[in-house]
C-alpha cells in the first residue's frame, strides 16, 4: 500500500533497547514510560485534515513497536512503507535523540523521500535541524494542519518553490530558507485535535492496529484526551507552553479556543467507542466565565457514562464545582500545586494562591462529587531549597488533615526532568530566575538523555540545589511521601515495600552508575550492560505506585456494535469523501490559507 505521509514516532532514546539508562522518576507522572513512547496528539490532528483531501496518512508508533517487542525490526518495517513523504515529532525535547536518529534510518532506506521535522522543540530548533543532511523540512509553529497540505500539494507537483508556505524552514540544494511564522490561527474549530475519527478510521482503512496504539497499554487502559486550546494565558517560569513561550517560539500572543459546542461534540464522539476516562486538557477557564457556562450546558445535555478528568491552573470557587458536579455523573480533576511555598507559587505562576486557598479548592470539589483528585509537588523549581523540597511532604499532610483524612485526594512528587523546557523563561533568562543551564544547543540535549543514569540527564542546576541535591532531595521526599501515605492507609504495607525498595535500590545505582563513570570508557559500556535488567526494573515507577495515576474503570469500551459500527461509519465517510476528491481533484491542489488567516502578527 502506497502512502502520501507516513508520521512517525520515535523513543526518546534511539537504541534504548541496547542502553542501560537509569531514567528513574523523570516518566513516573505521565502515562508512558522512560521512553516516552506516547507521540503528541498533532500528529492525528494532521492526519484527520489530511484525509479530509483524499490524501493517504499512516501514523506508526516506532517506540510503542519496540517497546511492545524487543524482536520488532524497525529498519525492515521501514523498508516495506511506500510514502512520498515522512514526518516525524520532536515536540517534546527528551526526543532530540531518537527522532534524529530515526530520520537517519529513513534517509539511509529512502534517500529521495524528503522527511519533515514538527513540533514545539523543532520550531525551537529549527535552525539546527535543517543542518542535518537527513533532514528536509521543519514545519513550525503550534497548527501545522492546513501548512502541510500545502507542502505535501507541492511535494507532489514537484514545486521546488517553498518561499511561500508560511512557518516553513527548508532547504534546496546548499540554500536554506527560513519563512517567518505568519500563520497564527485564531481558533480550533475547522480541525479536529485529536483526530479520533482519523484513529478509528485508520485501523479499519489500513488493517493493522500496532502502528498507531498512543502508548504501552492503552489497549487495556484507552484514557483519551481533548485540547481546549493552544497557547495558554499563564506565564509558569518553567513551561515550554506559557504565554512568553508561545509568542516567542510560535508567535502566538492569543488563544486559539476549541469552542464549548465542538468540545461536547469530541466528548461525545468518544463516548460512542470509550468508557475510559476523557482528559480535558488545560483549565477549562482560560476561555472565560461565558465558555465555562456553554461547556457545561452542552455537556450536561449529554448523559454521559464516562468520567471526564478536568485540570485546574488557579484557585476555583464552590460554585465553579457545583456547576462541574451538576454537568457529569463523574469527574476527578489534577493539579499541579508544585510547592507548598505559596510565595514561590507566586513567583512561578501556578496557582498564585493561599495555601488555604488551596484547601478551601480542593473541600469544595470534595464536598461537590469529585471521585479524584491528583496533587503533583515538583523538585527542581525557582527559588526551592532542599529543605523546601523535602517539606512538601509536610504540607501534603496538613492537607490530609485539613480535608478530614480523604483518601480521594492522591499525592505525588517529581522531579523537573530531564531538561527545561525550550522557550520557557526559565530556560531564556536563566541567570534572572536562578537556574544555571548545563544544555544550550540541540546537540548538549541529545548528549545528555544519552547518559547512564537521570542525574547526569539534568540539564539545569539551581542557585539553591545542585544537580546532586535534586536527586538526593526527590529520593528523601518520595520516601516521606511513601511513609506519609502508610501512617494514614492510602497504601497497604506491601505497596509502600515496594516502592521504599524501589527508592533504596536507585539510590543505590544513582551511586554505583557515578562510580562506573569514574572507570575508563572501553570499561564503561560492559560494565553499564551487567545491571541491564536490574535498571530497566528500576524504571517502572520507581517512586510511587503503578496504579495511582488511574481511574477506576468498570468498563473500557462501548459494546462490540457501537464499536463496529463507529469504523464503518468512518469507512464510508471517507469513501465518500475520496470519491468526492476523484470527481473534483482541483479542491485539493487550489487549496489555499483563508485571507485572514495570513494577516496574523509578524
Amino acid at each position: 500500500m502506497k502512502y502520501d505521509l507516513v508520521l512517525l514516532h520515535a523513543p526518546s532514546v534511539y537504541d534504548f533497547r541496547k542502553n542501560s539508562l537509569l531514567a528513574g522518576p523523570i516518566s513516573d507522572v505521565v502515562p508512558s514510560s522512560p521512553v516516552f513512547e506516547m507521540y503528541p496528539i498533532g500528529l492525528t490532528s494532521i492526519a484527520d485534515y489530511l484525509e479530509r483531501y483524499g490524501l493517504r496518512v499512516k501514523i506508526i508508533n516506532i517506540a510503542n513497536r519496540m517497546l511492545m517487542s524487543e524482536t520488532f525490526d524497525v529498519e525492515k518495517k521501514l523498508r516495506k512503507v511506500q510514502t512520498k513523504a515522512f514526518g516525524i515529532d520532536l515536540h517534546w525535547l527528551p526526543h532530540a535523540h531518537g527522532s534524529i536518529e530515526l530520520a537517519k534510518i529513513v534517509k539511509a532506506i529512502h534517500p529521495e523521500t524528503p522527511i519533515i521535522f514538527g513540533g514545539l522543540s523543532a520550531t525551537y530548533y529549527h535552525k539546527e535541524l535543517i543542518e542535518y543532511p537527513c533532514i528536509d523540512f521543519v514545519m513550525r509553529g503550534d497548527s501545522t494542519e492546513k501548512l502541510m497540505l500545502l507542502l505535501m500539494n507541492k511535494l507532489e507537483a514537484g514545486n521546488t518553490h517553498y518561499a511561500d508556505i508560511p512557518n516553513l524552514t527548508w532547504k534546496k540544494g546548499s540554500e536554506c530558507g527560513f519563512n517567518p511564522i505568519t500563520y497564527v490561527p485564531k481558533d480550533l474549530d475547522d480541525i479536529d485535535v485529536p483526530g479520533y475519527r482519523y484513529t478509528i478510521r485508520s485501523v479499519f482503512k489500513y488493517r493493522n492496529f500496532l502502528d498507531p496504539l498512543p502508548y504501552n497499554g492503552w489497549l487495556q487502559y484507552p484514557n483519551t484526551a481533548l485540547l481546549t486550546a493552544r497557547g495558554c494565558s499563564q506565564n509558569c517560569l518553567i513551561c515550554g507552553g506559557s504565554r512568553e513561550a508561545y509568542d516567542q517560539n510560535c508567535n502566538r500572543n492569543s488563544l486559539a479556543l476549541r469552542s464549548p459546542k465542538k468540545l461536547v461534540e469530541d466528548i461525545q464522539f468518544i463516548s460512542r467507542f470509550s468508557r475510559a476516562p476523557i482528559f480535558i486538557l488545560h483549565d477549562l477557564r482560560q476561555g472565560g466565565r461565558e465558555y465555562v457556562n456553554e461547556f457545561f450546558s452542552r455537556l450536561k445535555e449529554l448523559n454521559l457514562k464516562n468520567e471526564i478528568v478536568f485540570e485546574l491552573f488557579q484557585y476555583a470557587d464552590e460554585e465553579f464545582f457545583k456547576q462541574m458536579n451538576d454537568s457529569v455523573p463523574k469527574y476527578s480533576i489534577e493539579i499541579t500545586l508544585e510547592t507548598h511555598d505559596q510565595n514561590i507559587r507566586r513567583y512561578n505562576g501556578k496557582f498564585s494562591c493561599t495555601n488555604q486557598k488551596v484547601i478551601d479548592t480542593l473541600n469544595f470539589a470534595l464536598q461537590n462529587g469529585c471521585k479524584k483528585i491528583d496533587l503533583f509537588f515538583m523538585v527542581g523549581i525557582p527559588g526551592q531549597t532542599y529543605k523546601s523540597a523535602v517539606e512538601n511532604i509536610d504540607f501534603c499532610e496538613t492537607i490530609h488533615l485539613a480535608c478530614q483524612h480523604d483518601p480521594r485526594i492522591f499525592y505525588f512528587v517529581a522531579p523537573l526532568a530531564p531538561f527545561l523546557d525550550p522557550a520557557s523563561p526559565a530556560f531564556e533568562h536563566p541567570e534572572i530566575h536562578g537556574y544555571k543551564k548545563l544544555c544550550h544547543t540541540l546537540e548538549d540535549h541529545r548528549t545528555a538523555i544519552t547518559q547512564p543514569s537521570w542525574k547526569h540527564m539534568l540539564s539545569y542546576e539551581t542557585k539553591d540545589m545542585t544537580r546532586d541535591d535534586i536527586v538526593n532531595s526527590t529520593y528523601e521526599a518520595a520516601q516521606k511521601l511513601n511513609e506519609f501515605k502508610l501512617k494514614y492507609n492510602l497504601i497497604d504495607q506491601a505497596g509502600y515495600d515496594d516502592i521504599k525498595v524501589k527508592i533504596e535500590k536507585s539510590m543505590e545505582y544513582i551511586e554505583k552508575i557515578d562510580y562506573l563513570l569514574s572507570l575508563p570508557e572501553d570499561q564503561q559500556t560492559g560494565e553499564l550492560a551487567k545491571i541491564q535488567r536490574e535498571i530497566e526494573e528500576l524504571n517502572k515507577y520507581s517512586i510511587c505506585g503503578k496504579n495511582e495515576l488511574k481511574w477506576e474503570v468498570q468498563k473500557n469500551y462501548a459494546n462490540f456494535f457501537s464499536l463496529a459500527l463507529v469504523g464503518l461509519e468512518q469507512l464510508y465517510e471517507d469513501y465518500v469523501n475520496n470519491f468526492r476528491h476523484w470527481l473534483s481533484p482541483k479542491r485539493r491542489k487550489q487549496f489555499q490559507l483563508e485571507p485572514e488567516q495570513r494577516k496574523m502578527k509578524m
